[in-house]
């Protein structure tokens, strides 16, 4: 009696590892499935997900109503249109990436949650496996007719040596769950390190969109500040902005060609190697604040935005970004100050809003050397009318033509 009550003991024990076995890779589908916990963070992501779409389709009307204005006439109504619609635009650009950089933690926090249950879980099919191979180890130890004489009939023979054969498929069974878990597990580190590295440039981008939008209002502010809501000094003051950049533009042209002889000249007792690759003018963290030829510039229908700005404190050191001859060291007192080298092969390069300049024009300078000094600031040496902030304008030209700085940076 006592051997049939260890047999149905052993019986017992082993249909309730392998009951778990089989629960466990029915859920193969969805391995998370039914925890209330992870079910409420993902409605949340979900409800996220759905504000964010309608606050960019939002975002796009406010950006279609600027271009709209952009292409009618130049005046100062239809200027301050163009920025009325592109800070509603930013405004909800920076409510987008708030819910982004949200939905980015929940996301984390759920991954969170799953790593943990899949580790629990792992745990768990790992005792269950000591269990298993426990019993198979006890039994593989007798042999057939040792385990004949200790069974009250054939029938209960036979009926143990099938149960055995079925513990040893569920080992296989469980080792392949645990693989899969453990792959799972893997894929949902990765992905979270992702989101990780995601939810930073939520932040960053969002850091970005809260200067534009600073930046937006403050010229609009100078805008009815320096035109006192006058059409005329509207139009003066354009007039005044196109001739400065008329003047830059054939300025350049004019220089690039001049210069080709002095850089020959002034290099030919250097020993630096000639190079035109371009590094950034500005220590790190390089934070562009417009683009070139970026849509959002508020200028846009007057002329393109010929370079990018450089989110910068007002102040900070300009270098040289390669080896280059000073073509230009334009003070302008409290107007637009600005620094261009020419370099070699054709490339040139600007330093607009500067604050103080260090170099003179006619002499050489070498890669990395102190230029000037970053400004911007309105109402501050250097600046100009209608300037944002504190920032480098930066431009990078290809035989006097603009082109995109990020092209020629490392």
């Amino acid at each position: 009696m006592k051997k049939g009550q260890n047999f149905i003991c052993f019986i017992i024990l082993g249909l309730l590892v392998l009951s778990s076995g089989f629960v466990v890779a029915s859920e193969n589908d969805n391995i998370y499935a039914n925890y209330p916990e992870l079910e409420e963070i993902n409605r949340q992501i979900e409800e996220n997900k759905n504000k964010i779409e309608n606050l960019k389709k939002a975002a796009e009307e406010y950006s279609q109503k600027a271009d709209e204005y952009k292409k009618q006439a130049v005046s100062l109504q239809n200027q301050l249109a163009i920025l009325d619609n592109q800070i509603l635009k930013i405004e909800l650009d920076i409510k987008t990436l708030q819910l982004q950089v949200d939905k980015a933690m929940l996301e984390i926090k759920a991954m969170d949650y799953q790593i943990d249950r899949g580790e629990s879980e792992i745990n768990s099919h790992r005792e269950n496996l000591v269990e298993y191979i426990k019993v198979i180890d006890k039994n593989d130890r007798r042999s057939y007719l040792e385990i004949l004489i200790l069974n009250n009939s054939f029938a209960e023979f036979f009926s143990q040596l099938n149960y055995l054969e079925s513990l040893q498929n569920n080992i296989k069974q469980t080792v392949d769950r645990l693989k899969f878990l453990k792959q799972a597990l893997e894929v949902q580190k990765a992905d979270k390190e992702r989101q990780k590295k995601e939810l930073e440039s939520y932040k960053e981008q969002l850091k970005v969109r809260e200067t534009k939008l600073k930046d937006e209002l403050a010229i609009k502010e100078i805008l009815l500040l320096e035109t006192k809501s006058s059409e005329i000094k509207f139009q003066n003051l354009l007039v005044e902005l196109k001739q400065k950049q008329n003047e830059i533009d054939s300025d350049i042209l004019n220089l690039q060609e001049q210069a080709k002889e002095k850089i020959k000249r002034l290099r030919s007792g250097s020993d630096e190697p000639r190079s035109t690759l371009l590094d950034w003018p500005l220590p790190p963290p390089h934070v562009i604040t417009a683009y070139f030829r970026d849509p959002e510039y508020p200028f846009r229908n007057i002329f393109e935005h010929p370079g990018i700005d450089l989110r910068a404190k007002q102040g900070t050191p300009i270098k040289a970004p390669a080896p280059g001859y000073v073509a230009r060291s334009r003070d302008a007192g409290m107007g637009y100050s600005y620094i261009i080298l020419i370099h070699d092969n054709g490339i040139s390069t600007l330093y607009g809003h500067v604050s103080a300049i260090y170099v003179k024009e006619d002499t050489y300078v070498n890669y990395g050397d102190i230029i000037g000094l970053t400004g911007g600031m309105p109402g501050t040496r250097g600046a100009g009318p209608l300037t944002t902030g504190p920032h480098l304008h930066f431009e990078v030209r290809l035989n006097g033509i603009p082109v995109n700085p990020l092209e020629y940076l490392p």
